[in-house]
């Protein structure tokens, strides 16, 4: 095992968190693969936490309430603390309705960037192929985040993107931008897709 570049690539990055947070269907776990993409290509040691697959793993058995689902939150917070300490980079996209939740996130793990995936309810629901927001709408599905339960936007995040005005590498480019004015990646470092 080649010990220098094992040691050169833990000294070069430093772990964050990325935490992308959004109603269903906004395009979360979309823009948080392609990030996660560009970081492995960098050599950035990174996680993808989505939040439906943490949830059938770390959450089994949880429901819809806001208790579960502040629980949720915080478990996975949790992970990225761990991640994080350890010089990994945790990209998290989970809904993650609640304000309060992410504000204690933000305070507890030093190197938080927080994500707002903005869409309106018209355009999800013309997004969506399984037809969850139809049903909610039409009241079949209860605590449905954005319809019959609440979503409560960031006030303050580090970044906003629309993605029903901006195409990916717009919104992309933009939290790329984020990281690298944060110090999580040099300037000079720079991935381009094909």
């Amino acid at each position: 095992m080649d010990h220098k570049s094992s040691d050169h690539k833990s000294s070069d990055h430093k772990g964050f968190t990325l935490w992308f947070t959004g109603l269903s269907g906004s395009g979360k776990t979309t823009i948080a693969g392609r990030i996660t993409e560009r970081l492995r290509a960098l050599g950035v040691g990174v996680e993808l936490l989505d939040g439906d697959v943490v949830r059938s793993h770390l959450s089994e058995g949880l429901g819809f309430g806001k208790q579960d689902r502040d629980t949720n939150v915080r478990r996975i917070g949790w992970v990225c603390e761990m991640l994080s300490r350890h010089g990994i980079a945790a990209v998290v996209a989970a809904i993650s309705p609640y304000r309060e939740v992410r504000g204690e996130l933000k305070a507890r793990l030093p190197d938080f960037v927080e994500v707002f995936v903005s869409c309106p309810i018209d355009v999800l629901a013309e997004r969506d192929v399984k037809g969850l927001y139809k049903r909610a709408l039409a009241g079949e599905i209860k605590n449905f985040t954005g319809i019959t339960d609440p979503y409560e936007e960031p006030l303050n995040p580090d970044v906003t993107v629309d993605s029903s005005r901006e195409g990916l590498e717009e919104s992309v480019e933009k939290v790329w931008a984020k990281l690298i004015e944060r110090g999580f990646i040099h300037r000079s470092a720079t991935v381009r897709e094909r």
